[in-house]
């Protein structure tokens, strides 16, 4: 949930389903009052206009719309005894572009596409000034995104090192009896290679973990793990046997973790 202000009116806008919903009331009071919030959507959606706008984005971008239900609508828009609440709009056509919700934030909301739309009703110049502080607002919210990752990043490359002992930064290099036997899955190689043992193996050691072994490598790792598939794939095309693939992988492997752990230990003490 965020909160714009258009010309003195506070906007509530909700995230539906990783969608932006803005609230129809909070636009609707900038008008004429709470009093008749309800009154001015209930004005709007009966309109000819603003049933066309609503049918066809719900027909290009709903699959569940029910069209039969909307043609309905649509043939009585206009007529002086024609009524349509945003709950009959809903139930009937499935719709999924207005929402209602109850609650702290109860109300009626649009996803972002009809609610700039809806914004005519009220007024161009607040529609327009809608359209503007929600950019900003999604501008805003990209910036922080981008912060967070950079400081989660940064927290994660910090931890390869203190938990140093936790995790094996630099693969160990492979017994004759590791490189001996012979693994069905490519898969297998790059995870022997890398980390020593075959996703199987990696399962019976760690019953109580959920996911696989690159669920939990590290972030070397895994730039380890994509250079590594690479080259494995230019190994196959040059017919090496696995066996001679895997000796090269595991020595690239501990070559490639050793400067990504130089670089990390750089960085800390810049």
């Amino acid at each position: 949930m965020a909160k714009i202000n258009v010309q003195n009116t506070e906007i509530t806008v909700l995230s539906v389903e990783e969608q932006d919903y803005i609230s129809l009331t909070d636009m609707a009071n900038a008008k004429d009052g709470e009093s008749r919030a309800a009154d001015i959507i209930k004005n709007w959606i009966r309109a000819r206009y603003a049933l066309e706008f609503l049918g066809t984005w719900e027909q290009i971008k709903n699959p569940d719309f029910k069209v039969v239900e909307f043609n309905h609508f649509r043939m009585q828009a206009g007529l002086p005894s024609f009524v349509l609440s945003v709950s009959e709009w809903i139930e009937k056509t499935n719709a999924t572009g207005i929402i209602v919700k109850k609650g702290k934030y109860g109300g009626t909301y649009a996803h972002k596409d009809i609610a700039f739309e809806f914004g005519s009703a009220i007024s161009v110049p607040f529609k327009l000034y809608l359209i503007t502080e929600f950019q900003r607002l999604k501008e805003e919210e990209q910036k922080l995104s981008g912060w967070s990752a950079k400081r989660e990043l940064a927290k994660l490359n910090y931890h390869i090192h203190t938990d140093a002992i936790k995790h094996n930064l630099i693969p160990a290099e492979l017994s004759p009896a590791q490189v001996s036997v012979v693994y069905a899955s490519e898969a297998d190689v790059l995870n022997v290679a890398l980390f020593g043992v075959t996703a199987k193996q990696w399962r019976e050691i760690n019953p109580d973990l959920k996911g696989n072994i690159r669920d939990y490598a590290t972030i070397n790792e895994l730039i380890c793990l994509s250079n590594m598939e690479n080259l494995n794939a230019v190994f196959i095309n040059e017919k090496l046997p696995q066996k001679e693939r895997l000796i090269k992988l595991n020595k690239i492997a501990i070559q490639q973790m050793s400067i990504l752990q130089d670089v990390e230990k750089r960085k800390l003490l810049k």
